[in-house]
């Protein structure tokens, strides 16, 4: 069950009334200071968080800080730009001190109620610049600048800058570091106060109306919000956005931010950084970047053109090259064939050799044991056929006659008969006739 603790008894001796259970003293104190009357407090805006109903800062001055919380729909229908509470931003609030009394598992806090707040000092003014640029943003007027063509090496460029600020000579340094030798048209303006918005507005609509000059720098040095707000003068961002030459922007340090940043067609963060974007081509480095090129082109050609004769001499050498490659390769052929030969005329030697021997050895065995008897046989009667050989007895002086077709005739009545004889003799034969 829960209930009222069981109080326990207090210190002894002690005049102080109690104890009291720390939820209902805690709750006590939260009505105790809800109580209290609502007041207006002013100071700067430290540590702004927002969480997910509520939003929570520090307002703090050179004597004292207080806690801050302030209910996240409250905020929200102010209206206020995004990062215009700020550290350091000076507010006026309105309200009175609470206080949560917690839990067993919560940590009790004591904060500044915030029921209504309001930016003074230059946080107003981060207000009305907001307002007049979102203005000026849905008119489209950070568009035309951006889009104009910016030439890469200007012949003139127009400066617009206070005569004696450190501005004109950061821009003169910067065009230096470029290398740039063109035409500079300077337009000496006030660039604080209230007469230095229109006195800028002017100088650049006389710039803008020289043909000559190619894009135009505004250029100021830092300041407070309240020294560059002449920068932020509607009719000056208006005029700008209308120009027919691209203006670059360099008002302030890095950090801060005018409406002639948004309108122009470039913003830099310094005057020097600005006269470098005037001038994108870096001259003195494209000269070097040229003798450069000239010497490795100078080289290239050098080397093409020894190149392009070793090349030719390689070709010039490949016709003798290929026929002597080849008359190589031929001799070697030629070579490899010749041994060839040698070896299949060898082989094929030795192959009839033993063809023979196998041969001689088979007639011999064929012919049996009486070879030779046979053999004195025949050379005999080839003897004798050869002793009756009708030559032989032509070359001992006798002739043979025939009838001039083959048959011979033996007796002279045969002859007379036949009338044209044919008379062969040893070494020819002779036609001859019979008359008688």
């Amino acid at each position: 069950m829960t209930g009222e603790p069981v109080r326990p008894k207090g210190i002894t001796g002690s005049e102080l009334p109690g104890p009291y259970a720390v939820g209902a003293y805690a709750r006590g104190m939260r009505d105790f200071l809800r109580a209290r009357p609502r007041v207006q407090v002013f100071g700067e805006v430290w540590n702004f968080k927002i969480a997910r109903t509520r939003a929570f800062f520090e307002l703090r001055d050179a004597d004292g800080a207080l806690p801050c919380g302030m209910w996240r729909d409250r905020l929200e229908a102010l209206g206020l730009p995004d990062g215009v509470l700020a550290d350091g931003t000076q507010v006026v609030v309105g309200g009175g001190p609470d206080y949560y009394p917690g839990s067993r598992t919560a940590s009790p806090g004591f904060s500044f109620d915030v029921s209504a707040l309001r930016v003074a000092g230059e946080g107003d003014l981060l207000v009305q610049l907001a307002e007049l640029r979102r203005r000026l943003d849905a008119e489209g007027l950070f568009a035309p600048q951006k889009a104009l063509p910016r030439p890469v090496l200007p012949r003139t460029i127009g400066v617009v800058t206070g005569e004696s600020g450190k501005a004109r000579d950061d821009v003169l340094a910067g065009l230096r570091r470029r290398g740039w030798a063109g035409r500079l048209v300077w337009a000496f303006a006030p660039v604080q106060d209230r007469r230095a918005a229109p006195a800028i507005t002017r100088a650049l609509q006389d710039l803008a109306a020289i043909e000559e000059i190619d894009v135009v720098i505004v250029a100021r040095g830092g300041g407070s919000l309240a020294d560059l707000f002449a920068f932020c003068d509607e009719t000056l961002c208006r005029t700008v956005a209308l120009l027919r030459v691209p203006v670059i922007a360099s008002v302030g340090h890095h950090t801060d931010r005018t409406l002639i940043d948004d309108v122009a067609a470039v913003s830099a963060s310094t005057p020097t950084h600005a006269a470098e974007a005037a001038v994108p081509l870096d001259v003195g480095a494209a000269r070097a970047r040229t003798r450069t090129f000239a010497v490795r082109l100078a080289w290239h050609g050098r080397r093409a053109v020894v190149e392009r004769a070793r090349h030719l001499a390689r070709m010039g050498r490949v016709p003798g090259e290929h026929v002597a490659r080849n008359r190589r390769a031929l001799h070697q052929q030629l070579r490899e064939l010749r041994a060839a030969a040698t070896r299949r005329a060898a082989r094929e030697r030795e192959i009839t050799a033993t063809r023979a021997e196998v041969l001689r050895r088979k007639a011999a065995a064929g012919a049996g044991a009486d070879a030779d008897a046979q053999r004195r046989a025949l050379e005999g009667l080839g003897l004798a056929l050869g002793a009756h050989d009708p030559r032989r007895v032509l070359d001992r002086g006798y002739a043979m006659v025939d009838d001039r077709e083959g048959g011979l005739v033996t007796s002279a009545a045969r002859a007379r008969e036949l009338g044209a004889l044919r008379v062969t003799f040893s070494d020819a034969s002779v036609d001859a006739r019979i008359d008688e």
